[in-house]
């Protein structure tokens, strides 16, 4: 990772672990999935709503460590106003990104702002904490797309 990608993950992590958007309960979610990594602790419960097969509302509450409170602060933002099939190919995007080495060093373009945790899979025992909220969000789709991803 280039010096200036490292820097802009470090002050990113750090803003969105010190304050995590979409960290709130959603009174009214169709989808509410709780997740935990017990090799750290780290812990979430996320809610989603999903209207017309769009996710319309989606945030988190819970406790864990930076990375997997930035993790699903940037999850929420990017995934919300996708329709159901986009939001399970993001996951799929960043999990890839998350758990294996890119092509020449790079993040994939198609991750956005997400990049920043490119590096991540650098470091085996902190890809649970940033793949958590990720794989919460899979359950929850998963779940919403066995009855068409239509609520």
């Amino acid at each position: 990772m280039s010096d200036d990608i490292a820097s802009l993950y470090q002050e990113v992590i750090i803003d969105h672990a010190r304050s995590p958007r979409n960290f709130r309960v959603v009174d009214g979610a169709t989808r509410t999935i709780e997740a935990l990594n017990p090799l750290c602790g780290d812990q979430l419960t996320l809610y989603l709503t999903l209207a017309e097969g769009v996710v319309t509302d989606i945030a988190f509450t819970g406790n864990g460590c930076a990375i997997s409170q930035a993790s699903a602060s940037l999850m929420t933002m990017a995934v919300k106003g996708l329709h159901h099939d986009e939001a399970l190919a993001m996951f799929t995007r960043v999990h890839i990104m998350l758990t294996t080495e890119s092509e020449g060093g790079a993040p994939p373009a198609e991750v956005g702002k997400l990049a920043v945790l490119s590096g991540v899979w650098e470091y085996p025992t902190r890809v649970k904490c940033a793949t958590l909220a990720w794989q919460a969000l899979r359950s929850a789709l998963q779940q919403a797309g066995n009855r068409d991803g239509t609520e």
